[in-house]
């Protein structure tokens, strides 16, 4: 088949493109990045309680439906493949028809298709309307991380991701205390279990109508030659910006401020394959060996943390209550990785959390008291959550622009494949030889997935996301590395 083709644009307008970016980079932070940064975060915090949702009430699932062992692993795991889908299939949407119709697309999937898990007659219902929600579930992140790298300034980049995240994670206790609250009663006759998908369906679709209302992102816009139209955009920012008194500084030199390349007649769309090519391949090996390990450790927890608990001799009910107290964690981590997150470089902080993790969830698997459950287990998450944070604005800082959504979804796609394999690997680990093994194996992954980050991954932090990602080559701002 011919490939697809787009018009090559002038190197006037490549200049122009170039200059958006310079543009949003020396812009201080406003009132847009503020309000863009909450709509993101509000949609995060529903992806995040529905991500969590699943694992949360597992052994209420387990119970109500009987299903055996085999049953609940694909019950884990649905969700998991359709992220893997989606994450693969709208990350190409977002960087061929924009990042806001792509958001709008996303949400309407896992809206209708949560909505219809909170009426399953019986286990594979579940598991079919799972598997559909999951494919919008699956783009949220890697949507909301490109979109974000594209319109926040370089040197507040991890600070306000981190903001949106922060948001984002009060989801995860949230979903925590009301199944404590939910699941013994029956309102209206109802179980409780399904009014907590009515919840994450109802809020992800008053998020939908909010996010009508973003802006596409003006680099997106700049590298697919509406370049006119990225400049409004970034204009009323500047006007905003310089409202209130701020002189603005003048645009840092780039790679791109040197003599434009020669014009050429047309030039191909960027495909899939492209990361591997001489500029980009080393830092794929990295991600996407990052991405199959990081969730043995993010995600082991919180699916299994029920598991491990009824392995460990407690209750349906009060191990609920151990894991909403848990996942109080979630947030104040993500709150804790704002002053550290553009302070030191990220592939540094990736190691540094990946060890702590591998020390709490020893303590975790261990504890012989309510306490120390309770206790190791806000540690672990709270651990998990600087990770996490870290982990999302690294991820989004690899690619340029023309085709970073499908190649950080490629990689993310990878993370919820994996997931979708954690309960065939970590169940009958717990089942035959119990927590302590089973957070052995979740070390190792967490251990290797540090040293892969620290040998192979670049620096990123306080640097341009089109000059470093388009050069081939990372350019770190050394001044404030440690």
């Amino acid at each position: 088949m011919p490939r697809t083709v787009v018009p090559q644009e002038s190197g006037a307008d490549r200049a122009a493109a170039a200059s958006i970016g310079d543009r949003l980079d020396r812009m201080p932070i406003t009132s847009t990045h503020r309000q863009l940064t909450a709509v993101v975060g509000v949609g995060l915090l529903f992806d995040t309680f529905e991500n969590n949702l699943a694992g949360t009430i597992s052994k209420v699932l387990q119970n109500d439906f009987a299903f055996d062992g085999t049953t609940l692993k694909l019950v884990l795991a649905s969700a998991f493949v359709g992220q893997f889908i989606g994450s693969l299939t709208l990350g190409r949407v977002a960087d061929r028809y924009g990042r806001r119709r792509a958001f709008l697309v996303n949400l309407a999937i896992y809206s209708g298709f949560s909505l219809l898990a909170a009426f399953s007659p019986n286990a594979g219902w579940l598991i079919v309307t799972r598997f559909l929600a999951g494919i919008g579930i699956g783009a949220e992140q890697t949507l909301s991380d490109c979109y974000l790298a594209d319109v926040l300034p370089a040197s507040k980049r991890g600070r306000y991701t981190a903001w949106a995240y922060t948001i984002a994670f009060c989801g995860v206790p949230a979903v925590g205390f009301a199944a404590m609250w939910l699941v013994p009663l029956s309102p209206l006759g109802i179980d409780g279990w399904r009014w907590l998908f009515v919840i994450g369906s109802f809020g992800s679709l008053v998020v939908w109508f909010l996010r009508r209302r973003l802006i596409e992102s003006p680099r997106w816009l700049a590298a697919n030659g509406r370049v006119e139209e990225a400049d409004l955009l970034v204009a009323g920012m500047e006007s905003g910006a310089t409202g209130g008194g701020r002189p603005l500084s003048a645009p840092a030199p780039s790679a791109h401020g040197s003599a434009p390349a020669p014009v050429r007649p047309e030039q191909p769309r960027p495909r899939l394959r492209d990361v591997f090519g001489r500029h980009y391949r080393r830092r794929t090996a990295m991600l996407w060996t990052f991405s199959i390990l990081s969730v043995f450790g993010y995600y082991g927890f919180g699916a299994l943390a029920p598991q491990i608990l009824a392995a460990k001799g407690y209750d349906v009910v009060t191990g609920l209550g151990f894991i909403a107290l848990s996942f109080l964690g979630y947030p104040i981590g993500s709150a804790l990785s704002l002053p550290l997150i553009d302070r030191y470089e990220r592939r540094t902080l990736v190691g540094v959390v990946a060890a702590a993790m591998v020390a709490t969830g020893t303590a975790f698997a261990y504890a012989d008291s309510a306490a120390l459950v309770v206790a190791s287990g806000f540690c672990y998450t709270l651990c998990s959550n600087v990770f996490s944070n870290v982990s999302h604005v690294y991820l989004a800082e690899q690619y340029p622009t023309a085709f970073r959504a499908t190649a950080s979804g490629a990689a993310y796609s990878l993370s919820k494949l994996s997931a979708a394999a954690l309960p065939f690997i970590l169940l009958p680990v717990l089942d035959a030889h119990g927590p302590g093994m089973l957070f052995l194996v979740i070390g190792a992954a967490m251990t290797l997935l540090a040293a892969t980050v620290l040998l192979l991954g670049e620096r990123t932090t306080g640097t341009s996301v089109d000059g470093g990602a388009e050069a081939g080559t990372v350019r770190a701002d050394t001044s404030r590395l440690p």
